[in-house]
């Protein structure tokens, strides 16, 4: 647990920024020229008068500004339990499934997870297929292989049996099998792809996750890495959820240590990203439709409870979890963490940490994670995400801090004394604290093998992240400023 007399003692020309900033977004003044429309949790209704001021009073209202007023809260089925794998036979003859693709990876083909599913379907006497060529942290390429295998097969239920690369490829799969005649780039994330809606349901989707990390389980999201724009991308969709999460601890008992880590710290940045996004009435544009509305949304009450509770534990059992291969309680207490930042970050979103992770992942310089048996390098994603946690949290703290200081106290931090313009300094070394006492992990993008020559390029992969950089509290929306914000947070995190 981090210490609770920490005390940052900031240079002053950092105090003066924070002290500026928390009160630029916490104490907006009221002169309608300087007042900031990105306020986070600004809860009190502004005027008609002011809100005409903001629209520039002489034009027309612009639809595309109009603030969301309604949040949806969507998540797969969890079952949670010892030994529930065994189920999910009984769980396709329930679903009336006769024909099912298992999607699986080469080394969790060979665990009690996969074996358990099978035996469960061989009992029912249901008929399936296996693939069991998911690429961890999945590539355009690799998606495209694993529908070019279902495509043919026709199964009219998916089950996906591993991590969270095994999960989003099975819900891709699902996807372009219920729309055989779709481009690839049409349900993609604008700006890189169309982002179509998904206007038909999917066959259902059973879900045994074998890490506690990605919360896939839950949610309507899938990430893959778009090779030509160097940029990792994805769908997200509230269609693609599976039906079903069969969430048993025994079977994250396999996991290495290193990758308990890993996978630990996507659960400690989606909660902590979902925790301290824009609130969901602060989002634009309104949808004109329902079926619009996108599956991250902004912080709101119910996401909230689950994003929260799933921070507390992460920083109680995480540790524990990594250190002593024999904790079980930890290790289950990690599963449903992860479940819980799922079902949090899955209807709030992530913001920044993701959005910069995706392209530090994608352009990889050639590091390779000792706890992943594949033969390609690889950053796995949480760590991806966390490298850049510290600098983000000083940087957004100003959005609310009292939110923020909750996140400290989270982390063991006494935040009696602590003022609320020192929120994000004592955050954001409470973070570096927790990451460097776990051990083994990179401090800071450097560490990964990336110098500042390449900044530019993660500024150039992080922009088109629009789905995750618009949840983002104190981002600039202003091109060229955003691009100097994102460039001074990767700098700020080339070491820590």
């Amino acid at each position: 647990m981090v210490s609770p007399a920490i005390r940052v003692a900031p240079s002053a020309a950092n105090r003066a920024l924070n002290l500026l900033r928390t009160v630029q977004y916490s104490h907006p003044p009221n002169c309608p020229c300087h007042k900031n429309p990105s306020h986070h949790h600004n809860h009190k209704q502004t005027s008609s008068l002011l809100n005409h001021v903001k629209r520039r009073m002489s034009t027309p209202i612009d639809p595309s500004r109009e603030k969301e007023y309604a949040f949806e809260m969507a998540a797969s089925s969890i079952r949670f339990g010892p030994g529930a794998t065994k189920e999910v036979g009984m769980d396709f003859t329930n679903l009336g499934a006769k024909r099912v693709c298992i999607v699986t990876d080469s080394n969790v083909a060979k665990l009690d997870a996969m074996k358990q599913a099978v035996e469960g379907l061989t009992r029912e006497g249901i008929e399936f297929t296996i693939f069991d060529k998911v690429r961890t942290e999945p590539k355009d390429s690799s998606i495209k292989e694993a529908i070019a295998f279902a495509k043919p097969y026709k199964p009219d239920a998916f089950l996906a049996v591993g991590g969270g690369s095994v999960i989003d490829t099975a819900k891709l799969m699902n996807l372009y099998t219920v729309f055989p005649e779709a481009d690839f780039l049409d349900f993609v994330n604008a700006p890189l792809g169309k982002g179509l809606p998904v206007d038909r349901p999917l066959l259902p989707l059973v879900a045994v996750p074998t890490t506690a990390g990605t919360g896939s389980e839950t949610t309507g999201t899938a990430i893959f890495d778009l090779v030509s724009k160097k940029a990792k991308t994805g769908i997200a969709h509230r269609a693609l959820k599976p039906t079903l999460g069969i969430c048993d601890p025994l079977n994250t008992r396999t996991m290495p240590s290193a990758v308990h880590a890993a996978s630990g710290l996507d659960v400690l940045c989606h909660s902590l990203e979902s925790w301290t996004a824009i609130p969901y009435n602060e989002r634009t544009p309104r949808p004109t439709n329902p079926i619009n509305r996108p599956a991250y949304q902004g912080a709101n009450p119910i996401s909230d409870i689950f994003s929260l509770a799933a921070l507390r534990s992460t920083v109680k059992y995480l540790p524990r979890a990594v250190h002593d291969p024999d904790d079980h309680e930890a290790q289950s207490e990690m599963l449903l963490a992860a479940t819980l930042a799922g079902v949090g970050f899955g209807n709030a979103g992530v913001h920044l940490c993701h959005g910069m992770s995706y392209p530090i992942s994608s352009q990889n310089p050639g590091y390779k994670h000792a706890g992943y048996q594949v033969d390609h390098p690889i950053i796995p994603h949480g760590v991806s995400v966390a490298v850049t946690a510290p600098a983000v949290f000083r940087f957004t703290a100003a959005s609310n801090p009292d939110r923020h200081l909750a996140a400290a106290e989270a982390f063991g931090v006494d935040i009696s004394n602590v003022k609320r313009e020192s929120a994000g300094e004592v955050l954001g070394e409470a973070i570096a604290e927790f990451l460097v006492k776990l051990g083994d992990q990179p401090r800071g993008l450097k560490d990964l093998g990336f110098k500042a020559a390449d900044l530019e390029g993660l500024v150039d992969g992080t922009i088109p992240q629009q789905r995750v950089l618009m949840l983002a509290p104190t981002l600039s929306r202003e091109l060229e400023a955003e691009r100097g914000e994102l460039r001074g947070l990767l700098e700020q995190s080339l070491d820590y």
